[in-house]
């Protein structure tokens, strides 16, 4: 008896694209003919909502303003096998999204990443390109591996990926978390090159490059501290000894030569720090426990879905 189609949905977060979501929606309709088309509405000040309803999809709102608060209205409130995640500002080509569902479903995938390639001047501003390099090889050098695009939003999801992503970012650092999810639980995934394009008139960037830029920079540093605790507090503490160290070379030279200890604050102070150091080693592995035990709950909630095929 041959499996049953997989149901696919398409998830298209909006704020203000009235200038693009009607193309949108009609492009994703073309290529995942079979697909619910799911628009959710960010507190848009134009005529998105009544355009994506005109267009023919399934619109919802979500009133918290945020990208990562719309992902994750977006992640509980829709049931799927497949989820294709798009913006909807035209920039992502919707022609590359049936290879990426079946590469999900072929390949038995958890993720797949549209890698942007763009060729358009005003598709990809250059501080943008240089910030992604920057971000991606942090990630890369902190988690061990990383994808070649993390900021991309053309992504396809299976459900047990979605329905075991904890999501707790509130804007754009968004991808970065998704991306560290797949990494912490070794999540099979894979990246498929997808075309990348200027905005058409009329819709602008909701990004704002220095303050999302910190917040990203942010969400990497704190998932480091949760997800990598020993590493984190580990090199707190051997800075701090050897900062002591550094400090307590003259005291020991010093004593050495007149069996006296004159700098007696500095003494303390170096004291004061190899006890901190040792108590940042202890609070790293105390943590990495419970972090191992949080690993292992999110391993228990993703195994608990079916697979990507819906077998």
């Amino acid at each position: 008896m041959p499996s049953p189609q997989p149901r696919i949905a398409v998830l298209l977060p909006c704020y203000n694209e009235e200038a693009a979501i009607g193309q949108t929606i009609a492009g994703f309709k073309k290529a995942l003919p079979g697909a619910a088309i799911y628009v959710y509405d960010n507190n848009s000040r134009d005529k998105t909502v009544e355009k994506a309803r005109k267009a023919g999809a399934i619109v919802r709102t979500e009133r918290m303003q945020g990208k990562g608060h719309v992902v994750r209205r977006m992640f509980a409130d829709i049931d799927a096998d497949v989820y294709v995640m798009a913006d909807g500002d035209l920039t992502y080509d919707p022609k590359a999204a049936p290879s990426m569902v079946k590469q999900l479903l072929e390949e038995q995938l958890d993720m797949v990443v549209g890698t942007r390639q763009h060729e358009a001047k005003d598709a990809y501003r250059g501080g943008h390109v240089l910030g992604n390099r920057v971000f991606t090889g942090l990630l890369a050098k902190l988690f061990g591996r990383s994808f070649s695009d993390i900021f991309s939003g053309y992504r396809a999801f299976s459900r047990r990926f979605v329905k075991s992503f904890p999501v707790l970012s509130e804007g754009f650092e968004i991808e970065t978390e998704m991306s560290v999810h797949a990494l912490e639980l070794r999540m099979p995934v894979g990246e498929v090159a997808t075309a990348y394009g200027a905005r058409p008139e009329g819709s602008e960037s909701k990004l704002s490059t220095y303050r999302d830029g910190w917040r990203i920079l942010k969400t990497i540093g704190t998932l480091y501290r949760v997800e990598r605790p020993v590493l984190f507090y580990g090199t707190i503490g051997a800075l701090l000894v050897i900062a002591a160290v550094l400090l307590a070379i003259p005291l020991i030279l010093t004593y050495l030569d007149t069996g006296l200890v004159p700098r007696f604050p500095t003494a303390i102070l170096v004291t004061g720090m190899v006890i901190v150091a040792v108590l940042c080693f202890f609070a790293g592995l105390i943590l990495d426990t419970v972090t191992r035990g949080r690993r292992e709950m999110r391993r228990l909630a993703y195994l608990a879905q079916p697979g990507p095929t819906g077998d």
